[in-house]
This record gives C-alpha cells, sequence and structure tokens, in this order.
C-alpha cells in the first residue's frame, strides 16, 4: 500500500509542473482569446467595450479577412498534396532504389527543414528577383534578354505560388525522412514475394508499401495542415508581408495585422477564434476521411 502511495506521489510530482505549465501558457491563454474575441477594445487602454458576436459579424462581410482565408485554403491544399507527393516518391526512391551517394541525396533533402524561415525567404526573395535574379535569369535565355523581366513576388496573379514554391521546399525533406523511417519498417520478403509474382514497382507501391504506411501518413497530413498555418504566416510576413495589396494575406498575417497594427485587438481576436475553430475542424474532417483498419505484418 505505502509503495503504491509512493509510486503515485511520484508520478504526480513527474506530471504536476508539465500540467501547471500547460495550463498556464496554453489554457488560459486560449481562453482568453476567446474572451476578448467579444470586447472592442484597441489594447492599448483600459477603454474595453463589450460587443457580443458583433466582431464574427463584421468578420464575415470583411472582404480582406474573406480573401485571406482563401488563399489560405489554396496553400493548405496545394501545399499538402505536392508536399506529400514529391515526399513519398523520394522516400520510396530513396528506400528500394539502391543508388550510389543515398546517404548525401537524404542530407540535402533535409537542409531546409534545419533552416530558419527568414534565411529561406531571404534564398527565395533573391531567385524572384526581377533584375538579377536565378529565375529570371534562366528565363532569359528562352524568352530573350530584352523580354521585361516576370515580377514573382510584385504579380498579383502569381504571387501566392511563388510563396507556395517556398513553402514546399521547406517541407519535403522532413516528411521524406519520416516516410522512409516507415518504408524500411515493411518486411523484405513481401516485394521478394511481389516480385516473383510479376508486380511492377509501381504497384508494389500501392499494394504493399502505400497501405503499411498509412497510420505514419494519416498523422503527417494532421500534422502538416496545422503547421502549415503557422508556416505561412511566417513566410508570408518574411517574404510579401501580406503585399501586393493583400494578395498574400493569410490567417495569422490579418489577424496580426488587426490586433497589432490597426489597435483593433478584440477584431483581431475574433480572427484568431475562428483560426482555431478551422484547424481543429479540418484535422478532424481529415482524421474521418483517412480512417482505415491499420495493417498489420
Amino acid at each position: 500500500m505505502r509503495q503504491q502511495k509512493d509510486r503515485t506521489g511520484f508520478i504526480a510530482a513527474c506530471v504536476l509542473p508539465a500540467t501547471i505549465l500547460f495550463i498556464i501558457f496554453m489554457i488560459i491563454p486560449t481562453i482568453n482569446v476567446f474572451r476578448m474575441s467579444l470586447y472592442k477594445w484597441g489594447g492599448y487602454s483600459n477603454n474595453k467595450q463589450f460587443v457580443g458576436f458583433n466582431n464574427f459579424k463584421i468578420l464575415m462581410n470583411d472582404q480582406k479577412f474573406l480573401r485571406s482565408f482563401q488563399n489560405t485554403v489554396l496553400l493548405i491544399v496545394l501545399v499538402t498534396i505536392i508536399t506529400l507527393f514529391f515526399a513519398l516518391f523520394f522516400a520510396a526512391v530513396l528506400s528500394r532504389e539502391k543508388l550510389k551517394g543515398s546517404s548525401l541525396f537524404r542530407v540535402i533533402f533535409y537542409i531546409p527543414n534545419i533552416l530558419s524561415v527568414v534565411v529561406i525567404s531571404a534564398i527565395f526573395s533573391a531567385i524572384y528577383d526581377p533584375n538579377n535574379g536565378l529565375l529570371n535569369s534562366v528565363l532569359s535565355i528562352f524568352r530573350g534578354k530584352d523580354a521585361s523581366p516576370i515580377l514573382w513576388l510584385g504579380n498579383q496573379s502569381i504571387v501566392i505560388y511563388s510563396v507556395l514554391i517556398a513553402m514546399v521546399w521547406q517541407a519535403i525533406g522532413y516528411y521524406m525522412v519520416m516516410y522512409m523511417a516507415s518504408m524500411t519498417s515493411v518486411p523484405e520478403s513481401l516485394y521478394e514475394s511481389a516480385n516473383l509474382e510479376g508486380a511492377s514497382k509501381l504497384t508494389q507501391f500501392f499494394s504493399i508499401t502505400l497501405p503499411l504506411i498509412w497510420t505514419n501518413i494519416r498523422t503527417t497530413v494532421t500534422f502538416f495542415i496545422i503547421s502549415n498555418i503557422n508556416i505561412s504566416f511566417l513566410i508570408v510576413r518574411a517574404m510579401t508581408n501580406g503585399g501586393p495589396d493583400g494578395s498574400t494575406e493569410v490567417f495569422l498575417s490579418y489577424m496580426y495585422g488587426q490586433a497589432y497594427t490597426n489597435s483593433s485587438y478584440g477584431y483581431g481576436m475574433a480572427i484568431g477564434v475562428v483560426v482555431f475553430i478551422f484547424s481543429f475542424g479540418l484535422s478532424a474532417i481529415v482524421n474521418y476521411v483517412t480512417k482505415r483498419e491499420p495493417l498489420e505484418f
């Protein structure tokens, strides 16, 4: 009995500090975000006016917010699909094919993930530079030197896709490594049996590899959707600051501008509540849609 009490006390002593920190730095701030979304407040004075759900009513008619919502959804869908496609492709090639220097390729692909967002933004800003950038210099070979340079970060119709490429480049290596770890645990005997039956590499991938690493894919997709919302804000903030003319505004960049630049703190917190509900709602939908019975081997 005494030993059981000592064990319970030891577990409580280990868990309690983390629980207290989680409550202080996660639960209480989250509750405050919901609470402040019901007020009209500039953030720098004591004058708070309770307005109920009026901030949310204004939000639904805010064209700039709706545009940031569209940009966020576009980046979540396209970046997730493109990143996971290339991550799976490279992971399958480096795991299944005997390539010289495969270890070097793994390191090269993972390097973007260890770089800070500021460094990545600086690299792509230099690549997209209309006068001396690498991309326009290469295209001038085919377009001619007299052709006007393409404004990759200044043209409203293409700037969001320029940001998209930077986000994909940053994320591929991390998810490739995660998928490679799952693929290496698949028994080699399954592939040997498939080879004997004449199954192609593509058939083996969809019939053996993909089903057996599906649990890992589900986890990474959910994680990627949440992290994508944060990364998009950081890259947009560093590369375009939401411009030109708000064409690259995303959820969090618009929230930041409203709360800390336009002195509409309550309105910014209302955007934060929408982001919170949207993130967890989308994650729940993805988990439900991708749910399937796990395969054992």
